[in-house]
């Protein structure tokens, strides 16, 4: 009896422990059968009436009769109500229908050996009391407390009813029970444990299949949904869309500039980055809509929303999110956000139209500065078509010679001899012929193909001055994202190494805007060329915002105004007064100054009277091939007041 104590604790132990996905399975298990227990509920009672009529007892037609309503509720149950409550509901009803049912079949074998003495009455009762018991112990086995309790419910008392004559037969009936039910108990541990683990493990496998199903639609990183989980929702939204009247917002995000974070400090950091872009995208629209990463530095947000003006806003709201600084590792991480915006169903009704739509008009924000929300327009399609299919030719075109440099003189003032010559990019591509570098450069930029670009331009115009007098030099302009490479200096001394070009040679021009976005880096990165005697210039002077504080803080051996002010020298006085006083300044700072965009001998004159150092425009010299360069190189002297420009070369 303890042993059977212990294990019936264990088992409850066991029970209590078993996760509610588990449970649901095993309770399910109890109505897998519902014809076996309808049948069973039918039977028993026809035989309970059989019986009780027979007798004549009105104790077993009360027993027989609430046998049958027991009977008759249980069968509506497992029909009808049992899809309607939870899962602890449905185990506590049927337990109280088991047991109730079982007792009373029980009670009534009992009732039937004290109160009759027809033995045919004792067999049908007791066989099926006995009957009930067996077979509940397998069919309810997935929930054991209940089907050994219906065990005892029902053959208990039966050994009662038989120990009760005292008689020797019914005694040794009396045993034979308490030894079934000893076994069936027995029986119904061992069925459980069996079940149990086949359910455990069915539900494990379920439930690592989810989990695989799950991550397969989250990203790795950010814990957000992919672009597959992102589509599928995506389309589910617009099905749903015609029903509702509202409108469905896809913002497209594309981080600018997450290339430069990886590279100056490191992979990790990028990683920080979008981490803390998904979270903080989440904890603001995860509620109401679908945030998810697209892939590299790419986001999309999906919401509802009422009109235009909801969109706006919340564009506005994640370019706040996103420029919020990221603390990483000591450093600050800082960003901000291009937003690409088409709206359902007026920019489209599939997913595939409002995708390619929200792209067109994520490049009109990238084109136009970046940091800003820009909603589809029809108009768009073309002019960004374009773009792409330039990106898409300026892939390999460095690598198939597409690329070629023409150079433009500088004229000293004093002497009108050349001093230098600024190199300039070029492309010409099969496809779409010469292209202007105002196009493509700033798409080079973009897809980062500037830096290998850059790179072959700096190899490229260092080995053509090395080839022209010594006392010339030659110019080349640095993208910003050039002047951002950490090893933007290792490239410059691998240049001048392989040209074997003196460094005071080399001059590179940045422009004020450049240097607008992050000074302290700029510095850094202008004083490392000083140090290995590379020469720096301003370009574009005037134009920016705080020029004169860029001259205390950057080390520049030259200034180029603007030709802006040039372009007015012949007719605007404050324009005289403008170039006059950079170029005093200048002087004052042991600065020289290039003024360029000279296009007038008006214009020439004018410069002449300010002192300006020197001068460069198609007026003189249009830009040119090399041999063109060497050839004026050999005139030594060039007369700025007669003469007359060379062709630009094709």
């Amino acid at each position: 009896m303890k042993r059977i104590i212990s294990r019936m604790q264990r088992l409850r132990q066991v029970d209590g422990q078993i996760s509610s996905r588990v449970r649901a399975v095993l309770v399910e298990s109890l109505y897998a059968s519902p014809r076996s227990l309808v049948i069973g509920a039918l039977t028993s009672s026809a035989i309970a009436a059989v019986v009780a009529i027979s007798s004549g007892d009105h104790w077993l037609i009360l027993c027989a009769a609430a046998v049958g309503l027991v009977g008759l509720i249980r069968i509506i149950d497992t029909l009808h109500m049992r899809h309607s409550v939870t899962v602890p509901d449905q185990e506590r009803g049927y337990r109280v229908g088991a047991l109730s049912y079982s007792t009373l079949l029980g009670v009534f074998g009992l009732l039937t050996l004290v109160r009759t003495q027809d033995d045919v009455l004792h067999l049908l009762s007791v066989t099926t009391a006995i009957g009930y018991a067996a077979g509940i112990a397998g069919r309810n086995a997935g929930r054991p407390l209940i089907a050994l309790s219906q065990l005892c419910c029902a053959s208990l008392p039966l050994a009662v009813g038989l120990l009760i004559p005292l008689e020797p037969l019914k005694a040794l009936m009396a045993a034979v029970i308490l030894f079934f039910v000893v076994a069936m108990m027995d029986i119904t541990q061992q069925t459980y444990a069996a079940i149990l683990r086949a359910t455990v493990a069915s539900e494990e496998k379920t439930a690592l299949a989810e989990h695989h199903a799950q991550m397969a639609r989250r990203d790795d990183l950010t814990g957000v949904a992919n672009r597959t989980a992102f589509r599928e929702q995506f389309e589910q939204r617009l099905q749903r869309l015609s029903a509702s009247g509202q409108k469905l917002a896809l913002l497209w995000l594309d981080l600018d500039r997450f290339k430069e974070v990886n590279d100056s400090f490191g992979h990790l950091a990028g990683n920080a980055l979008l981490i803390a872009v998904a979270g903080r995208l989440t904890e603001q629209f995860g509620d109401h809509g679908i945030v998810a990463r697209l892939g590299g530095d790419e986001f999309a947000v999906l919401c509802h929303v009422a009109q235009h003006e909801t969109a706006d806003r919340i564009g506005a709201s994640i370019l706040d999110l996103v420029r919020e600084p990221v603390a990483y590792n000591g450093h600050i991480l800082h960003t901000t956000t291009s937003i690409g915006v088409a709206i359902a169903p007026a920019d489209g009704r599939d997913a595939d139209t409002l995708l390619k739509n929200a792209d067109l008009a994520l490049y009109r924000a990238k084109e136009s500065g970046r940091g800003q929300v820009a909603f589809y327009e029809p108009v768009m399609d073309e002019k960004i078509e374009r773009r792409r299919q330039l990106a898409a030719a300026m892939n390999g075109a460095l690598e198939r010679g597409e690329f070629h440099l023409l150079f433009q003189p500088i004229f000293r003032l004093a002497h009108g001899s050349i001093t230098s010559c600024e190199a300039l990019l070029r492309w010409t591509s099969p496809q779409f012929g010469p292209i202007s570098p105002a196009e493509f450069i700033p798409i080079a930029e973009e897809n980062g193909l500037i830096v290998p670009i850059g790179a072959w331009v700096l190899h490229q115009a260092c080995q053509v001055a090395s080839r022209w007098p010594s006392e010339a030099t030659i110019a080349v302009n640095l993208s910003p994202v050039q002047l951002r490479m950490p090893d933007l200096t290792a490239t410059v001394e691998s240049a001048l190494r392989a040209s074997a070009l003196p460094a005071r040679r080399l001059t590179l021009e940045v422009t004020e805007t450049v240097l607008l976005d992050d000074v302290e880096r700029s510095v850094a990165a202008l004083a490392a060329l000083n140090r290995i005697h590379v020469c720096t210039t301003l370009d574009d002077f005037g134009t920016g915002y705080s020029s004169l504080s860029y001259l205390t803080q950057f080390p520049f051996q030259t200034l180029k105004i603007d030709r802006s002010f040039v372009l007015d020298l012949e007719h605007n006085p404050a324009s005289i007064a403008i170039v006059q006083t950079i170029v005093e300044l200048a002087a004052k700072l042991g600065m020289k100054t290039v003024a360029e965009g000279v296009e007038t001998h008006e214009q020439l004159e004018q410069l002449r009277r300010t002192r300006c150092n020197a001068v460069q425009g198609y007026l003189l010299a249009a830009p040119m091939p090399e041999e063109d360069v060497v050839r004026l190189f050999g005139a030594h002297q060039y007369d700025l007041g007669q003469g007359r420009p060379l062709p630009e070369a094709d």
